[in-house]
């Protein structure tokens, strides 16, 4: 039997399962009117746009729908820029598990909505030299999810 659910539930039940605790701080979100694939294409376009690559488009919604949930489009997109993640790799390995950096786009009912942690989340005091690429990487996000929210 299928089951219905509201994929926004479903969402922030997968989240909940990665972190014991979830904050409004810790995540940035953005909701667009656009359809899927327009929202799927400017987001990749804005991603480039700022000098990022795109490293990955990942399916999810096709594990979801054989765990019984129907849902409808469902991606994660990975994107970064190769000479800070070699740097990263060098001197911060505590961002390794975190890059390349992801946004979740998904669709419901009209709208399509983007989520991903927030980067300062991951500021930690042992290595202060991170919060450069921590803090350029929340500015980047934010200005992604706006032209997305203003390019409805």
């Amino acid at each position: 039997m299928k089951y219905k659910t509201n994929l926004s539930l479903l969402f922030a039940s997968l989240l909940l399962l990665c972190s014991s605790v979830i904050h409004a701080e810790q995540l940035i979100m953005a909701r667009t009117n656009q359809s899927f694939p327009e929202a799927m294409s400017k987001l990749q376009e804005t991603i480039i746009s700022l000098n990022y690559k795109v490293s990955r488009v990942q399916r999810i919604d096709i594990g979801l729908t054989k765990s019984g949930f129907l849902t409808d489009k469902y991606r994660v997109v990975f994107f970064g820029k190769q000479k800070e993640v070699d740097t990263i790799v060098k001197k911060y390995p505590h961002l390794i598990p975190y890059i390349p950096w992801k946004i979740a786009i998904f669709a419901e009912q009209d709208d399509t909505l983007l989520m991903t942690a927030n980067p300062m989340r991951f500021s930690n005091e042992k290595f202060p030299g991170a919060d450069k690429y921590l803090s350029q990487w929340s500015e980047d996000i934010e200005k992604i999810f706006e032209e997305l929210r203003e390019s409805e």
